[in-house]
């Protein structure tokens, strides 16, 4: 889908795409349980936890972060990263409200 279509989509549904995109990598999914287990901001261990370089590990966190469901705090060379409250709230109501909007057609449809 090209970007100048993203308009023509609900701002919800155009939301869940990007918190989508972030989820969409295992690497992303094992930094937000990292940040889920320890429920503090983390500088450097996250690197230590993956069994991916710095720079990788750094692409990810981006990624998170520009897709809103990360947050981070410089403090001096480091920057430490944890989850953002209201927009993992956020992810979590525009997922939930999709997923139990399903009711089965009772039928083999498919």
């Amino acid at each position: 889908m090209g970007l100048s279509k993203t308009e023509e989509f609900v701002q919800a549904d155009i939301t869940l795409a990007k918190y989508a995109k972030a989820l969409g990598h295992p690497a992303r999914i094992a930094i937000l349980r990292i940040l889920l287990e320890r429920n503090t901001c983390i500088c450097g261990d996250i690197v230590e936890e993956l069994p991916l370089s710095q720079s990788t590990v750094s692409q990810h966190l981006k990624e998170l972060k520009d897709a809103g469901l990360i947050k981070g705090d410089i403090e001096g060379k480091k920057v430490c990263y944890c989850i953002n409250e209201n927009n993992w709230r956020h992810a979590q109501q525009l997922l939930q409200s999709m997923f139990v909007s399903y009711t089965s057609c009772n039928t083999s449809c498919c």
